[in-house]
């Protein structure tokens, strides 16, 4: 028989520790496979922030190295710097990135630094807790905020794509899903123009991943994909935000 399909030799068999109906396998697959096709996988090294996304650690075949909370856009950036062959790119999630991590990932971006950064948004911190995120929804509640956020004592949601478009040196901003097999494909084609602007020494590139997060959303999975269309997407819409690949 004729195989069709397989799995990414980025992967290397064990078992991914993610909650059911998450999105972050689905996302470690499509960054493998393009580096498969690509065939730079040798050649990557990651840098994961800390929480969920670190639990790659178990999976991956790649480099990878675990920045301190916050400081993966850093790490990276003195990577990349110090060994300009090598593909580098950053894994976070909406606390690592937009709260303690925020200085270092608007620095990174505004130096036009040329990394990759893959940036998971469900709303909510996910291995430590559930607590309020900077990207969780106004009325929504968190282990912090069991009252639901309140724009008047915790702010409002921040936009890292839209805050990060406004600034000149990004080459790349697009903001995907994986909720369905279009959206699916989309992510993957959003990491590998990612990845290729890097090859091209074009700069710094965005990709942000709406996704979900049933277990610290209190919702089973399907239920889950429904709150992410119905809710997560109308405050972070889904699209490419920037895209100079023809501008060198």
């Amino acid at each position: 028989m004729e195989a069709v399909y397989s799995r990414t030799k980025t992967l290397n068999g064990n078992l991914l520790g993610f909650c059911p109906g998450c999105m972050h396998g689905t996302v470690f697959k499509l960054i493998g496979e393009v580096l498969e096709e690509m065939n730079i996988d040798s050649s990557t090294t990651a840098i994961l922030g800390i929480g969920c996304c670190g639990l790659a650690q178990e999976v991956v075949s790649y480099d990878l190295a675990t920045a301190p909370h916050g400081r993966a856009c850093a790490v990276a950036t003195g990577l990349k710097r110090a060994n300009p062959d090598t593909i580098v790119f950053t894994y976070q999630g909406d606390g690592d990135l937009a709260s303690i991590g925020l200085a270092e990932t608007i620095h990174a971006a505004n130096r036009g630094e040329n990394i990759t950064t893959i940036f998971i948004n469900n709303g909510i911190y996910g291995m430590t807790g559930g607590q309020m995120a900077p990207t969780t929804l106004v009325g929504m509640k968190a282990t912090t905020a069991p009252g639901g956020r309140d724009p008047g004592q915790h702010g409002y949601p921040l936009h890292m794509a839209e805050i990060i478009d406004q600034l000149i040196a990004p080459v790349y901003i697009e903001r995907v899903s994986c909720n369905n097999p279009a959206n699916v494909r989309r992510t993957k084609n959003a990491i590998r123009k990612a990845f290729r602007n890097q090859i091209e020494c074009r700069g710094y590139s965005l990709v942000e991943v709406v996704t979900s997060c049933p277990t610290n959303w209190g919702l089973n999975p399907g239920k889950s994909l429904g709150f992410l269309e119905e809710n997560m997407f109308k405050e972070f819409p889904l699209g490419v935000l920037r895209d100079n690949t023809e501008v060198k």
